[in-house]
């Protein structure tokens, strides 16, 4: 049997699950700018696609389901857009537990503290146009029906109280009989335990419509209990492998030296002070943390602090320049480099560290006393204000951490307790630790750049050590090997042993071109999207259909249960209709309606509709609401006595109604126009890993080695991406003919474009060919080869395509006329069709 999220996809396709629409109520109501990665929406659409369809396979009820997602990927985030969904599905009761005592402040901070940097919610929830709260509450005898009620609890909370049947923390049994509820679990795989697993099932069990939702990045699907149990329930799993692939995450490095505890030490607060200064001379505000790990006992780690406190003390040039002179890690003289480019020398390197790393600067989380009493600075320690650039930790900081600016963490022993080659108890909780650890850390260098990922791990920048999380160690061949083993197995490290490194360069006889010299590539940006040109809602797409307003009333009918008769209604209860222009309608009624909605606020509209000028020309111009009308539908004495409060529900209805339109029509970022750069300043010589024995390991240089129109050395791409090579190797006689200057540049990750959303897109090839006819007209071409399994889910860049081939432009360079054009996928499958489509773009027909 397949699990779940298997199903859906057998069930449904890749291409049906990416059409579910996620709700306003969700995306709305979230803190601006979360729940927007493509994994996110996923998650969404997958329980809204399972609870609103029938399929086979489908889970019982009371439903339980499972999100199996990396740390760091949003878990919490999935819970609360979840939470906002199931509100407006008609659930009002949650009990959100948790494994330990020390996350639940951390966790009621996320939902209920609008001031904590991380709390997940916009600052005004509504729903279905009235304000909800987010209240939390000490048993479900204190809930209502208008807000989200949560109970937070811990394991040991809840298994205390209702195993020994007192109402301890507020709750009992019978809080659980017949009531609607949803269950959140946090840190999931600690729910298998016999006792509060049970518990867990027993409560859930309680009322046919409850919901038990459970999340976990560490479930053990090696364990065939655990596959059984949560085959049919694991409805989304995003792994810390795709976490990585998709550069969500930084890289992890091992820095493995013969230096002793004391010179680790050291040589991580010199990197963590390059990471400190490079940051801020490119006017990113960052401040770099180190944890300093101990094996076993909170008394050990309490030595360490103490000794760590003494070193900083005894801190010295001397010691600084042991470090440059022995040193043979790159990175290490690499930020000696940069200390003496920016003129600070050693001393200034001891003082900055002396003030960076004070006493009141560094914090031990070793007991639970200790991690709930400083909960809030461990999960705050991006905050400005905070001090923290230390901690000492044992195991407490495994789960339920957040923390972005983890940069170092240095192992302070040196022994193992891996067998046979196999990762230990220990190792395997390192790598657990460094899982955490490895959550980017977000910042842009331009507008538009997305902060969430990575930049760099295609080109060279000295920046890229930000996006790396280094763990220093004593250099032990086979501890090394049993942590990269628990590493790999983790998904987030890559072995170097499976991955191979090529070198991609530039042909030197295309580096003598003119073409390369003096030639221009042409791509655009992503910019904010600017409304200047939005002048009425017609722009945005409002629908012009009236809106359709029932008028409550008293007509009804009856009829036998048994036989086919009605009674009839009078003439009188004829339901009719009635047409009222927003004009008609009362100017102050029109005004509160707009003030129960946020989105309706002057500065939200100015933002859509900058020339809107006022709330009145809203109300009052044509191009907005006074061009609007209402269509009544109820009884004649209905339509002829339409109160204030029929228009009040009419008009939330409405407003509703054009916010949706808008928001579907509109985004925060879009494509620019086109700039050009020169060749021979985004094309360049480069390195790249590759998987050995992948397709991607084959170069194809028997076919393009020699080749004058192909600018590298190699082609590392895909099967598909070769068939199109060797497509344009056999079709390069006919182009010969009428153009000069051929040449087909794979794109590498050098340029992206992207499309009136903001989509980024990077084209596998750029083709550039001249005319020969006098002409000087020179085509670009974009051209991106996909396998057919791939087509369906990046549909929206085929059509992206098509829209610059219909939308071709022409740019002049000085005597030059350059043309910008694109053809649809290529796949081997449709190669004749793409093959009449290039000719066509081309003119060669």
């Amino acid at each position: 049997m397949a699990f779940l999220y298997d199903i859906l996809i057998q069930e449904f396709g890749k291409r049906a699950i990416a059409q579910v629409t996620v709700p306003n109520h969700i995306t709305d109501n979230l803190k601006p700018g979360f729940g927007q990665r493509p994994y996110q929406i996923e998650a969404f659409q997958r329980f809204i696609l399972c609870d609103s369809e029938d399929f086979e396979g489908k889970p019982k009820r009371p439903f339980q389901l499972l999100y199996n997602m990396a740390t760091g990927s949003g878990k919490t985030l999935i819970m609360a857009g979840l939470m906002l969904h199931l509100y407006q599905k008609g659930y009002r009761n949650f009990l959100f537990f948790v494994n330990s005592n020390n996350i639940i402040q951390k966790t009621k901070d996320n939902f209920l503290n609008p001031q904590a940097s991380k709390y997940l919610f916009n600052d005004k929830i509504v729903i279905d146009g009235k304000e909800v709260i987010i209240k939390e509450i000490e048993n479900f005898d204190e809930a209502d029906d208008r807000n989200i009620n949560i109970k937070f609890v811990s394991i040991q909370m809840l298994t205390s109280g209702l195993l020994l049947n007192v109402r301890e923390n507020g709750l009992s049994f019978e809080d659980f009989e017949n009531r609607k509820l949803v269950l959140i679990g946090d840190e999931a795989h600690h729910n298998n335990a016999a006792v509060w697993g049970d518990l867990v099932e027993k409560i859930h069990s309680l009322c046919f419509e409850n919901i038990l939702l459970e999340f976990t990045a560490t479930m053990d699907f090696e364990s065939k209990a655990i596959v059984e149990k949560y085959q049919d329930k694991v409805i989304f799993k995003y792994d810390l492998a795709e976490f990585r692939k998709d550069k969500y995450s930084k890289e992890i490095n091992l820095i493995r030296t013969l230096y002793n505890e004391s010179e680790r030490i050291t040589q991580a607060l010199i990197l963590n002070l390059y990471r400190q200064e490079l940051a801020t001379s490119n006017n990113i505000n960052l401040k770099p943390v180190i944890l300093f790990k101990a094996k076993k006992t909170i008394k050990e780690s309490e030595q360490n602090k103490e000794s760590f406190h003494k070193l900083i003390d005894d801190f010295s040039v001397t010691m600084v320049e042991k470090i440059q002179k022995t040193s043979t890690v790159p990175i290490v003289q690499k930020a000696f480099r940069f200390f003496e480019a920016k003129g600070i020398s050693d001393n200034e390197i001891v003082k900055r560290i002396q003030a960076n790393f004070r006493f009141e600067n560094c914090l031990s989380a070793n007991n639970d006393a200790e991690a709930e009493q400083n909960q809030i600075l461990l999960n705050t320690l991006e905050d400005e204000n905070n001090p923290i650039r230390a901690i000492f930790a044992v195991q407490k900081l495994n789960e339920g951490w957040d923390v972005l600016n983890l940069f170092d963490i240095v192992r302070l022993y040196e022994d193992r307790d891996g067998k046979d080659g196999k990762p230990g108890k220990t190792t395997l909780s390192e790598a657990q630790l460094i899982g955490r650890g490895a959550r980017y850390y977000p910042f842009a260098l331009e507008v538009g750049q997305d902060k969430y990922t990575r930049k760099f791990d295609d080109i060279t920048n000295d920046l890229k050590i930000l996006e790396e999380l280094y763990y220093h160690t004593k250099e032990d061949s086979r501890y090394i090997s049993e942590l990269k083993k628990a590493l790999v197995d983790s998904g987030i490290y890559e072995d170097d042993a499976n991955l191979v490194q090529l070198n991609l360069f530039l042909k030197p006889e295309f580096k003598k071109t003119d073409f390369y010299k003096d030639g221009h590539v042409f791509f655009n940006k992503k910019v904010p999207k600017s409304f200047d040109n939005i002048k009425s809602f017609a722009d945005l797409g409002v629908k012009n259909t009236n809106y359709r307003h029932v008028l409550s009333s008293g007509v009804g009918r009856m009829s036998s249960a048994f036989f086919e008769m009605e009674t009839t209604q009078s003439n009188d209860e004829l339901i009719r209709t009635k047409d009222v222009k927003l004009t008609e309608i009362p100017n102050n009624t029109i005004r509160f309606a707009l003030s129960q909605n946020p989105f309706f606020y002057f500065d939200s509209l100015s933002h859509y509709f900058p020339s809107v000028g006022s709330l009145s020309n809203f109300i009052e111009s044509s191009d907005f609401l006074a061009g609007l009308e209402i269509t009544f539908s109820g009884t004649a004495n209905r339509l002829k006595d339409i109160s204030h409060f029929d228009y009040l529900q009419a008009l939330n209805g409405l407003l509703q109604s054009i916010e949706a339109d808008i928001k579907s029509n509109s985004t925060e970022y879009e494509g620019s126009d086109y700039i050009k750069e020169p060749i021979h300043k985004v094309f360049k010589d480069k390195e790249i890993k590759v998987y050995k024995d992948s397709e991607r390991a084959d170069g194809q240089e028997t076919l393009v080695a020699n080749e004058p129109w192909y600018v590298y050395n190699a082609n590392y791409g895909t099967s598909e991406e070769k068939k199109f090579v060797e497509l344009f190797s056999r079709r390069f006689e006919g182009l010969n003919q009428k153009f000069e200057n051929i040449y087909l540049i794979r794109n590498e990750r050098e340029i992206k474009i992207f499309d009136k959303l903001g989509r980024a897109f990077e084209p596998d090839f750029l083709l550039f060919c001249k005319q020969r006819d006098g002409k000087e007209m020179s085509f670009q071409v974009f051209i991106e080869p996909k396998g057919e399994h791939l087509k369906g889910h990046d549909k929206w860049k085929e059509d992206f395509l098509k829209e610059i081939e219909i939308d071709q432009k022409v740019f002049q360079i000085n005597t030059d006329f350059y043309l910008i054009t694109a053809v649809p996928f290529y796949s081997y499958n449709n190669e004749n069709e793409f093959k009449l489509r290039l000719e066509k773009t081309l003119k060669l027909d």
